[in-house]
C-alpha cells in the first residue's frame, strides 16, 4: 500500500484537528491516518496515510462528492490540495 501525503491550507488548526475521524473515514481505503500542522504558526496542514485504493482516492479528490466537500468546508479546509504518493 502506498503512503500518501495531502497538504492544504486550513482556516483554524483546532477546528481542522477536531474533524480527524470524519476526515479519515472519507478517504477511500485509508489506514494509519496522521494529521500534521505547521510549526511556524501558519495555517498549513497535511494528512498522511496508507491506502489500498489509490485510484478511488485520486478520483474522489478530482471530483469531490458534495457531502465530502461540505465536510471539508466545515472542517475549515482550503483547497487546492497537493498530493504526494510514495513510489
Amino acid at each position: 500500500m502506498p503512503r500518501v501525503i495531502i497538504t492544504h491550507d486550513i482556516r483554524e488548526v483546532d477546528r481542522w484537528l477536531a474533524g480527524k475521524d470524519e476526515r479519515a473515514a472519507a478517504m477511500p481505503g485509508a489506514t494509519g491516518v496522521t494529521d500534521l500542522v505547521a510549526l511556524d504558526g501558519s495555517n498549513q496542514a497535511a494528512v498522511t496515510f496508507e491506502t489500498d485504493d489509490l485510484d478511488a482516492l485520486l478520483a474522489m479528490l478530482q471530483a469531490m462528492p458534495p457531502e465530502v466537500a461540505a465536510q471539508a468546508e466545515s472542517h475549515g479546509v482550503i483547497p487546492p490540495f497537493t498530493v504526494y504518493v510514495e513510489r
